[in-house]
């Protein structure tokens, strides 16, 4: 079974482009685009980037980075959580045991 696909408009640094997403994708992607365009604004208003694509390549390295950190983050947690899972076992061994002795 395919995938009901739509075209969805987005604006980004004042120009329109026309993207082909599955249609329930569609808010994800026009959440991504306001992003890309709040980031590469942010990027153009400094003054010291010219030029689109140097501005779309200044953007896409930042949230790069952005996404390599909550991936970093996300392990660190995942470890986190592990060690806490494995702590609450050996806390209901020792109740067990308590209980059983």
């Amino acid at each position: 079974m395919s995938e009901t696909m739509v075209t969805v408009s987005v604006n980004i640094l004042g120009r329109d482009y026309q993207v082909n997403c599955p249609t329930e994708e569609r808010e994800a992607l026009e959440r991504a685009a306001r992003h890309l365009d709040t980031q590469m604004r942010e990027i153009r208003s400094t003054g010291k980037i010219v030029g689109s694509e140097r501005i779309a390549v200044m953007a896409a390295l930042n949230l790069s980075h952005e996404l390599l950190g909550l991936d970093r983050n996300r392990g660190e947690t995942e470890r986190a959580v592990k060690r806490l899972g494995e702590r609450i076992g050996r806390v209901l061994d020792e109740v067990r045991e308590r209980r059983a002795g």
